[in-house]
C-alpha cells in the first residue's frame, strides 16, 4: 500500500476518538479511549499520542503512510498558531498543542474547533460531498456552526467565523439572554436547551399539554408530542424552526451557500422540523438567493468530528 492516510482526533472531555481516513474522506478505522483529564494536560496529550500510534499500529497501514494528524475540540483556539487558548472541558489553557504533538509524532498537525471540523467532515464525505460552498448547523445543547467556502473552512481573521448560534434573530420583546451575554441569540430558541426551556415555561404557565405529565422534559419528548398533535409542542417546534429558517435567510444573503446541512441531536426530529425550516427560508430569503439551495440533514453523526479533523490536512 502506497497511499497516504490521515488521522483525525475528536478531543472530548470524557473520550478521545480517533479515526483513519483516506485522501477521499472515507473513514477506514476508528479507535477511542478515555481522555484522562483528571491526570492533567500532559496525560491528555500523552493519550492522544498513544491512541494515534495505536490506531495506525492496529491498521493495515504503516506509520510512513501517515501524512498528518488533525484535531478538533470544543473551546477557544488560536488556529494559526496551533494553541488551545481555553478548553474548560479538558482543562486546557494556553496549551501549544500543535507544536507538542508535532514534536512527539514527528508528523504535521492541525487543530480547529469542533463545529468547524464537523462541518468539514460533512462537506468532505457526508451530506455535502462534492459541494464547494455550504453552511453547517449543529443543533445540540447549543447551536454550533461551520462555513465551507470553495471546499475549505472559512475561519475569519481571528478564527471565530461560523458562530451561527449567536446570530441575533429573536425580537427584543421576546428575547432572553444567551449564555454569551447578548439577547435574542438563535441558540436561545433552536438548541435542545432552548426547546426544553420553552416547554418548561409552557408547563409552568399551565398550558394544556401532554408535556405536563413528563417528569424530565428533553427535546425528544417535545418533538414526539408535536408529532402526536400536541398543540403546545407544535408551537414550540415551529418557533425553533422559524428562527432557524430566519437565520439561514440572513446567512444566505451574505454567503449564498448551495446547501445548508443541519446536524446534532435536534436534527433527528426529522420532517416536522425540516419542513418548517424550509418553509420559513422560502418565505424570508429573496427568491434569487433560494434558487438551487437545499436544506438537508447531516449524515455522519458522531463520526463527523474525526472525519473533519482528518480533513484539516487537506481542506483547510
Amino acid at each position: 500500500m502506497s497511499e497516504n492516510i490521515y488521522v483525525g482526533v475528536d478531543l472530548g472531555g470524557t473520550t478521545i476518538k480517533v479515526g483513519i481516513c483516506s485522501a477521499e474522506g472515507n473513514l477506514l478505522h476508528t479507535y477511542e479511549g478515555p481522555t484522562g483529564t483528571a491526570d492533567g494536560v500532559d496525560a491528555v496529550i500523552g493519550n492522544i499520542e498513544k491512541y494515534v500510534r495505536q490506531i495506525v499500529e492496529d491498521s493495515p497501514y504503516s506509520w510512513d503512510q501517515l501524512a498528518g494528524v488533525g484535531a478538533g475540540l470544543a473551546g477557544f483556539t488560536n488556529i494559526r498558531e496551533g494553541i488551545i487558548i481555553l478548553a474548560p472541558n479538558i482543562g486546557f489553557r494556553d496549551v501549544p498543542i500543535r507544536s507538542i504533538l508535532e514534536g512527539r509524532l514527528n508528523k504535521p498537525v492541525k487543530i480547529d474547533n469542533d463545529a468547524n471540523v464537523a462541518a468539514l467532515g460533512e462537506a468532505w464525505s457526508g451530506a455535502g460531498r462534492g459541494i464547494e460552498n455550504c453552511v453547517c448547523y449543529t443543533l445540540g445543547t447549543g447551536v454550533g456552526g461551520g462555513i465551507i467556502i470553495n471546499g475549505k473552512i472559512y475561519q475569519g481573521f481571528a478564527g471565530l467565523a461560523g458562530e451561527l448560534g449567536h446570530i441575533s434573530v429573536v425580537p427584543d420583546l421576546e428575547a432572553i439572554q444567551c449564555g454569551c451575554g447578548n439577547m435574542g441569540c438563535l441558540e436561545t430558541v433552536s438548541s435542545a436547551t432552548g426547546i426544553i426551556r420553552m416547554a418548561r415555561d409552557a408547563v409552568e404557565r399551565g398550558d394544556r399539554t401532554s408535556l405536563s405529565t413528563v417528569e424530565k422534559i428533553a427535546a425528544k419528548e417535545v418533538f414526539d408530542a408535536a408529532k402526536a398533535g400536541d398543540e403546545v409542542a407544535i408551537r414550540i417546534v415551529n418557533r425553533a424552526a422559524y428562527y432557524l429558517g430566519k437565520s439561514m435567510a440572513a446567512v444566505a444573503a451574505v454567503l449564498n451557500p448551495e446547501v445548508f446541512i443541519v446536524g446534532g441531536g435536534v436534527s433527528k426530529a426529522g420532517d416536522i422540523l425540516f419542513d418548517e425550516v424550509r418553509r420559513v427560508f422560502a418565505k424570508l430569503a429573496p427568491a434569487p438567493l433560494q434558487t438551487g439551495v437545499t436544506i438537508i440533514p447531516a449524515e455522519l453523526g458522531n463520526d463527523a468530528g474525526i472525519v473533519g479533523a482528518a480533513g484539516l490536512l487537506l481542506r483547510s
